[in-house]
């Protein structure tokens, strides 16, 4: 028997709204904090696999989420495609060598480095009932890219974003790379246990509306194709962050079979604008979270009132933040359970 919220990716609306928390695996949790403490590195934990199964499994314990999301970093996939990988404390992740070129030549590929993440994934979807949905995710390949060209994470990816303007045919060469990537990748986890796989297109938003069709739809519906094709039942959630108006778009020609809903865009707009059956998953502000007080219930309740009738699952707009209290969480999770739509 699927779990409810494996159930709502496929469609089936519920009373009970299920839920689970972009980085519910992470710093805001003491004893994430005490495993972290021991490991060192976050490269160290998470290509550790039972200490990167003890981490996706901490939520569940504590929260009773319907959903384990996989601790791992969009990045792995340039890490296994040759580039170095590392994290500077206190500034985040660093790739070398920049591909500002866009090319790939000179690098050698290693996707022996993935093999610790599908032993997570078989460690945990041994631990987990039946009722809890195993969730595997990637990077989609615009917001990778941002990164390999980049080396780092940046405010409006001007060096990606010109070097698609330059040298498209060498961009989109790029593209396609971490898409074949990426989809070997998915396949690997769904085939160690994975039951739906979420795609994070975190830099979506900073996109022209004709370079977000060319460089986020496009890749996003041939990955989803391609999983459908290879593996028909995995459910596939796109989140294409900061779309805005160009949400619907995505939705109908990336083939998704659910899509992520983030804090900026109004609920009820996307109610309306979204195909009723399509399950939606959204989309409380991580920082009211933070914030915690009447407000983030008044919210919280708002929102499942705007997505009721409809397959929803809740969740935050974006990632919790890492100073977020225990309390509010456990506060968002007995108003969602309470909820009577």
């Amino acid at each position: 028997m699927p779990g409810l919220l494996l159930d709502t990716l496929n469609g089936k609306a519920s009373e009970r709204v299920p839920m689970w928390l972009m980085r519910q695996a992470g710093r805001y949790l003491p004893e994430y904090r005490e495993l972290r403490a021991q490991k060192g590195g976050f490269l160290e934990l998470a290509y550790d696999s039972e200490a990167a199964a003890e981490v996706t499994l901490q939520p569940i314990r504590r929260f009773g989420f319907d959903g384990a999301i996989l601790f791992s970093d969009i990045l792995v996939i340039p890490h296994a495609m040759g580039q170095d990988l590392w994290f500077e404390a206190g500034e985040g992740p660093r790739l070398a060598p920049k591909l500002l070129d866009g090319l790939l030549e000179g690098l050698s590929a290693a996707p022996e480095r993935l093999d610790p993440v599908y032993g997570t994934v078989r460690l945990c979807r041994a631990a987990l009932g039946p009722e809890t949905t195993m969730l595997g995710f990637a990077g989609s390949p615009w917001t990778v890219a941002t990164y390999m060209v980049a080396g780092q994470g940046s405010k409006d990816h001007a060096e990606t974003r010109a070097l698609a303007y330059r040298d498209p045919a060498a961009f989109s060469a790029l593209i396609g790379a971490i898409e074949r990537a990426t989809i070997d990748y998915l396949i690997g986890q769904i085939d160690a246990g994975v039951e739906a796989v979420q795609l994070f297109d975190s830099w979506a938003g900073s996109l022209a509306p004709d370079e977000f069709a060319r460089w986020v739809i496009a890749p996003n519906a041939r990955i989803t194709a391609a999983l459908h094709e290879a593996r028909p039942g995995t459910s596939v959630i796109g989140f294409p962050k900061g779309s805005g108006a160009k949400l619907p778009a995505y939705a109908r020609e990336t083939g998704v079979d659910a899509v992520g809903v983030d804090e900026t865009i109004d609920p009820e707009w996307a109610a309306r604008e979204l195909p009723v059956d399509l399950p939606v998953q959204g989309n409380l502000d991580p920082l009211l979270l933070l914030a915690g007080g009447d407000r983030l219930v008044e919210r919280t309740q708002f929102i499942l009132r705007a997505f009721a009738g409809r397959p929803h699952v809740f969740n935050l707009g974006h990632g919790i933040g890492q100073h977020t209290p225990i309390e509010h969480v456990e506060r968002l999770v007995a108003t969602v359970r309470g909820w009577q739509g």
